[in-house]
This record gives structure tokens, C-alpha cells and sequence, in this order.
């Protein structure tokens, strides 16, 4: 059913794919629109891809080079410290001088984690 507050979202997928998709949602007794909004809630309350993305099997990386996947992380971790930042949290971060962990406030002060 359609409420105001519905958005439409289109994107493209691989026709087999989604063929396969729509079997395996049937068979859980789901449509595409409820396993992936039941997706998008999952990784709005976890604050991340609920499920871990590796190279290895689901076909993440085989058309990504290593450096491809390389920047892809960093960046991620990037956008994460960001974001965690912006709310006020803490970051855990190494000093390679030091050889010591440390928390670095949004201020940037560091707090270093005694051993």
C-alpha cells in the first residue's frame, strides 16, 4: 500500500539477478520491495551494511583492482572517523611513534589507552 510518506527508488540490476532474487524473496514469502526495505531498516539501525562484504565469494572485487578496493576502504574508514567525529565520539587511532593507542577527541585532543 502507498502512503504519502513512500518514496519510489529505481536502480538497475543484473537480470539474472534479480530473477534469482525474486525466487528466493518468494520463497521466504517476500516481495523485492519488502526484502529490500527490510534490508535498508537493518542498515539504518546498525549504522552500517548489515552483512560483512569480503573479496572473497559474493563477487565483491572481481572487476575492482586491489587498489580499486584499496580506496574504496579508506575511504569508507574516512567517511566513518567523519561522521563520528561530527557527533562528538571519540576515534581510536595508533601513533606509530609512540606505539601506543589512543583516543582522539573531536577537538583533537588524545587520550592515550594505558596498558
Amino acid at each position: 500500500m502507498n502512503t504519502q510518506s513512500d518514496a519510489r527508488v529505481t536502480f538497475r540490476v543484473d537480470k539474472d539477478l534479480k530473477e534469482q532474487a525474486d525466487i528466493l524473496f518468494e520463497r521466504m514469502g517476500l516481495n523485492m520491495s519488502t526484502a529490500l526495505n527490510v534490508f535498508l531498516r537493518k542498515a539504518v539501525e546498525e549504522e552500517a551494511i548489515p552483512f560483512t562484504i569480503s573479496a572473497k565469494g559474493a563477487g565483491f572485487g572481481r572487476s575492482q583492482s586491489v587498489s580499486d578496493i584499496t580506496t574504496a576502504f579508506k575511504t569508507a574508514v574516512t567517511n566513518e572517523i567523519s561522521k563520528n567525529q561530527r557527533c562528538g565520539y571519540p576515534v581510536a587511532r595508533y601513533d606509530s611513534i609512540k606505539k601506543r593507542a589512543y583516543l582522539e577527541a573531536a577537538d583533537g585532543s588524545r587520550e592515550y589507552v594505558d596498558e
